[in-house]
């Protein structure tokens, strides 16, 4: 079906109180694990590249973009693509041009006031272009979960969100980017406090680390998009190795990449359906 955009699936699932699953994408079999998985669970996604997938890809954005999109637009389910914590403006000046609807601008290792005037330049060219745009307060990655400071604080959010034009915000709420187990305790109090305050859709990062529990209380809770990506290359990453433990004198990379993506799209319809409830 034709390509959709993150700001209405994001809508749609706020209105229906559930969170769209985003899931990051760096190889082929990323992108057809992921369209495959919300095929069968019979729900939207969105496929997501970072800034660091680019650097993978060589610096080079236009492959993958193209290869998402056009996965996106023979999908039997409506597929949005999202440009994910850029930090980059010239990589974020691309987004349009490569079919992207929305970026997630990343300034959150700025101090707040450098953080604010940064993402308010990133939204006001990105609107401009008729982009739907995220930003994040709050530090998910870098300090870890629990350092006093790095979580998203409600005050300073309202200011940030008036201030910044934002369209939706990524929280800092206890969960942590490139988790291999899945162990983080979120802070719903703080959760609760941050969607009574704030009138953008609030977004997870770094939640291949939630619980299932943890992820569903989250949505209830007010989370709205859900930003996965470790577990789909623990997933990948795991069958890969058992294949070729089985079978070392495999060459073939068509037969231990058919595992991978197997693996992956399992992972996605799985939580898919954890995050809609179907």
């Amino acid at each position: 079906m034709p390509l959709t955009t993150t700001g209405e699936l994001v809508t749609s699932a706020r209105a229906a109180r559930t969170a769209v699953a985003a899931f990051n994408i760096i190889t082929l079999e990323h992108i057809e694990a992921v369209v495959a998985g919300a095929e069968a669970a019979g729900e939207p996604v969105v496929l997501q590249v970072s800034e660091n997938a680019v650097k993978f890809r060589q610096g080079r954005l236009l492959p993958l973009a193209r290869a998402a999109a056009t996965a996106a637009e023979t999908a039997a389910v409506p597929v949005a693509l999202h440009l994910d914590h850029i930090q980059s403006d010239p990589l974020l000046r691309q987004a349009a041009d490569a079919g992207f609807s929305s970026v997630m601008y990343d300034a959150s290792r700025l101090p707040y006031t450098e953080n604010l005037a940064a993402t308010r330049a990133a939204v006001d060219w990105a609107h401009a272009q008729g982009l739907w745009i995220e930003g994040e307060l709050g530090e998910i990655g870098g300090k870890g979960a629990h350092v006093p400071g790095a979580r998203t604080d409600p005050a300073e959010a309202r200011a940030f969100v008036a201030g910044s034009g934002v369209d939706a915000l990524a929280v800092a709420i206890g969960s942590v980017h490139a988790m291999t187990t899945r162990t983080a305790t979120l802070d719903h109090g703080l959760l609760r406090r941050l969607s009574t305050d704030l009138d953008v859709p609030l977004v997870l990062h770094g939640s291949s680390g939630v619980p299932d529990a943890e992820l569903t209380a989250a949505v209830a809770g007010g989370i709205t998009k859900v930003n996965i990506g470790t577990a789909l290359n623990q997933a990948m990453t795991g069958a890969i190795r058992r294949f070729l433990d089985a079978g070392p004198e495999t060459v073939d990379s068509r037969a231990y990449l058919s595992e991978g993506r197997a693996a992956m799209a399992a992972t996605v319809e799985r939580l898919v359906r954890l995050l809609t409830g179907v």
